[in-house]
């Protein structure tokens, strides 16, 4: 495999996690009856510009669906995020009603409902129907497709060039980054500004979030490879920003390497240091990772198979896509973890893919009073114990697997 970005040869593993079915091809009661598809899931990583990667198997149109079923708006504390993204980005960029907003992955109009609300004109490109179906709902412009240098020709034809793009939590779902990123550099205004959000690799690596490791990522993300993806096509780093969400994640300022006039953050030579002097651009830093992430998943299903054999009951809360990349590595199947809780009506009723486990709604959580919860999206799991604390009624205590085995008193 070469490089999805500079095209050298791929030889340095990060970690093989087997092989597993995509982590949001959610089973119907009908395709529950049917043979799935498992692709391998390796990641190797690039030695010249430092960018990781899944290897090449499944393709974008099998991954993103019209049946795709992340909603982002089912978390709250993302939904305050976005909130403040927008009011930070109006107030330092001095967006108004003559300013034109363009999200790439608008999903179901999380974040362009405030856009909206402010009265700024709007735009969202989103590629799944379900979603798309939900963010027109709330009166959002949506184009249904998938974004790149052909779709931002077009948009500009139409006369959407951006004061500001928003790209949340996608720059690594796309296959073919190159053409991607070079499609905000022509959709931009002359001074417009392009936002990126993505996991921080220097956090997966560092705290073992080996379960934020699926087909829908196809690439993993330092600034280091970032700023170099950026300037080949034509757009510049000028500020960075750390955050807590997804476990942890940059937000990356950048702007038309051509007519871009902002001055360049001294957070981003900062940063860049700090990845170098971890040992991001050497392959020493990548070596133990496989065992990490090994003995999370050892630890894990010791845990299940010791509640089984005390008549202890397991069930989980989130079906995210981490927590069937868990699910699937470790093994686990429904005599092990009884039911995933979910609040988003687009996945109850269905079963995790791979693992099979049924995705019911909150009241069944009630009924069967489980010993033990486990907290599928760890990067969520204050806002999840808080919303579930009356699992403390019946003894229910909460577990979380990632990055280490916790049983939380």
């Amino acid at each position: 495999m070469k490089c999805r970005h500079c095209g050298s040869e791929l030889k340095l593993p990060l970690v093989d996690l087997g092989s597993a079915p995509p982590s949001n091809a959610y089973l119907t009661p009908q395709t529950l009856h049917a043979p799935e598809k498992w692709f391998p899931l390796r990641v190797l990583v690039c030695e010249q510009c430092w960018l990781v990667q899944t290897e090449d198997f499944a393709q974008a149109h099998e991954l993103f669906d019209a049946e795709y079923a992340y909603f982002s708006g089912f978390s709250s504390s993302w939904l305050t995020h976005s909130e403040h993204y927008v009011t930070d980005m109006v107030a330092r960029f001095g967006l108004g009603a003559d300013s034109h907003v363009v999200e790439v992955a608008a999903n179901d109009g999380y974040l362009l409902q405030y856009v909206k609300a402010r009265h700024i004109p709007c735009t969202g490109v989103e590629p799944t129907a379900s979603t798309a179906t939900s963010a027109r709902a709330k009166g959002i412009p949506i184009v249904e497709d998938f974004f790149g240098i052909r779709l931002a020709k077009a948009l500009v034809a139409q006369g959407k060039q951006a004061d500001l793009t928003a790209a949340n939590n996608v720059l690594a779902h796309v296959p073919d980054i190159n053409d991607f990123v070079a499609g905000f550099a022509l959709l931009l205004k002359p001074q417009g500004v392009a936002t990126f959000e993505f996991p921080h690799l220097l956090k997966l690596v560092g705290e073992n979030q080996f379960d934020t490791i699926y087909h829908e990522h196809f690439s993993y993300l330092s600034l280091t490879a970032v700023e170099r993806i950026f300037a080949a096509n034509g757009l510049k780093v000028f500020d960075v920003e750390e955050h807590l969400t997804h476990g942890g994640s940059l937000r990356v300022f950048a702007q038309r390497s051509d007519t871009g006039q902002h001055m360049v953050s001294t957070k981003v030579t900062e940063l860049l240091q700090r990845e170098t002097q971890a040992g991001m651009t050497t392959a020493t830093y990548y070596s133990s990772f496989q065992t990490k992430t090994d003995k999370v998943k050892d630890d894990f299903l010791s845990f299940l198979l010791e509640a089984k054999r005390q008549g202890k009951t397991v069930a989980a809360y989130g079906a995210a896509a981490k927590g069937n990349t868990l699910m699937n590595y470790a093994g686990i199947r429904p005599d092990l973890v009884s039911f995933v809780v979910d609040r988003n009506p687009a996945k109850q009723g269905k079963h995790m893919p791979g693992s099979r486990i049924p995705i019911v709604d909150e009241s069944q959580l009630q009924s069967a009073k489980p010993n033990y919860v486990v907290i599928l999206p760890w990067n969520l799991k204050t806002e999840v114990m808080q919303q579930l604390e009356y699992i403390k009624a019946w003894n229910g205590r909460f577990v979380t697997a990632v990055p280490t085995l916790k049983i939380h008193s």
